[in-house]
């Protein structure tokens, strides 16, 4: 884990992670039930271009060394199950 809650002018990241020389950025979206949707619903394309923007940021602050790729992830919480959906978008 790189970080966990990273704020900026921006907005927040969940959180960012390093997986075999990729940083993903995973958006955590959470819902008691699945009644009215799942909750990766809520990453609609507003939110997504958002999360790119916050990713830039992060890499411009952070400054990660090395070569990499870039990866969204989505972690689709409902109750006590958890889904995570690999490059998101």
């Amino acid at each position: 884990m790189l970080a966990r809650n990273w704020r900026c002018s921006f907005g927040e990241l969940d959180l960012v992670l390093a997986l075999d020389g990729v940083i993903v950025f995973c958006e955590v979206k959470a819902r008691a039930t699945a009644e009215y949707g799942g909750p990766e619903g809520a990453v609609h394309w507003a939110k997504q271009r958002r999360l790119r923007r916050l990713a830039a940021a992060w890499l411009a602050t952070e400054r990660p060394h090395g070569q990499f790729e870039v990866r969204f992830d989505v972690a689709a919480v409902v109750g006590a199950k958890v889904h995570v959906i690999e490059c998101a978008f």
